[in-house]
Order: C-alpha cells, then sequence, then structure tokens
C-alpha cells in the first residue's frame, strides 16, 4: 500500500490560510517614498489649450492613412497641448501640459481614433505628478469619458475615468 504524503495536505492548508489572510488585510498603498497616501477622490479641473496650425502648434500629424486620404485609419499624431486653470490663455495659470499620440484606429470614416496620453502637472498641488489616460475618441462633437490607467506621484494606483 502506497504511503500517504503529508505535503499533500499542506498545499491545501496553506492556500486556506493564504486566501483568509488575503481577505481579512485591506490594501495599503504607500508613495515613493514610502508613506501611506489617502485612497480617496480627487476632482481635477483644468483646461486644455491646443494650437494647430503655425510655428507655434502643439498638435502634428505624423502619419497618413496607408488607405489614402478619405480614411482615418492608420493616421497618427502627436500633442504637446498647454494645460491651464482657466479657460482663457492669456490670463490662466500655466499648471502642466497634456502629452500623447491619437491613432485612427477605425475603419469608418471619422470613427475610432484611439488616444494614450499623459498629463503632466508642474504647478499647484499635483506639480511633478503625472495622469496617464488611455482609450477610445468615440467622437470629436461630444463629451466623453476615457479610462485613466495610472499615474505618479500623488497619482500612483491611481484609476478613474
Amino acid at each position: 500500500m502506497a504511503s500517504f504524503s503529508s505535503h499533500a495536505l499542506a498545499l491545501p492548508f496553506f492556500l486556506v490560510v493564504l486566501l483568509i489572510v488575503a481577505s481579512s488585510s485591506s490594501p495599503t498603498v504607500l508613495d515613493a517614498a514610502g508613506n501611506q497616501m489617502n485612497q480617496g477622490l480627487v476632482h481635477i479641473h483644468v483646461y486644455m489649450h491646443e494650437t494647430s496650425a503655425g510655428p507655434n502648434a502643439t498638435f502634428a500629424r505624423i502619419l497618413g492613412s496607408p488607405l489614402g486620404a478619405n480614411s482615418s485609419f492608420g493616421v497618427m499624431g502627436v500633442v504637446d497641448n498647454e494645460l491651464r486653470a482657466g479657460p482663457d490663455r492669456a490670463s490662466s495659470e500655466l499648471m502642466g501640459r497634456f502629452q500623447g499620440l491619437i491613432v485612427g484606429a477605425g475603419l469608418q470614416p471619422g470613427m475610432g481614433y484611439f488616444t494614450s496620453v499623459t498629463l503632466l502637472f508642474s504647478a499647484g498641488e499635483y506639480s511633478g505628478c503625472t495622469l496617464s489616460i488611455q482609450g477610445p475618441v468615440p467622437s470629436f462633437t461630444v463629451t466623453f469619458e476615457r479610462p485613466v490607467v495610472g499615474g505618479t506621484g500623488a497619482f500612483r494606483f491611481v484609476r478613474g475615468y
């Protein structure tokens, strides 16, 4: 008759203990210095200012569609727009930059753009912090949501929309 191994019970027991420990403890989020971070809600209101033409343009189309001029599929552009505290560029404080790329990812004309951008804060409460946003742009004429997928500094482990 084969002998029963004590290792056969050790793994299931260990997994049960691990499950109990993992479910009973809440996650702790630390900043870069090792300090515990507040995981509360933050609402940020900034205005993006884009210059689409001229010598100081903040948007550039860098690649056209391989399907021709009537298609947005494969089009690629880059942005380095200003983030300001208010809607008036001349009188509002520069809070940082909105940098990233936009790619035509849909085969239907005018639809299916995808963006990956980072908000780099250089002034105010979040100076030195970043937020990364990624996702589709369903339309350029309506308000829409995109997921916040990460961040640095005060926004480490951030999530939202």
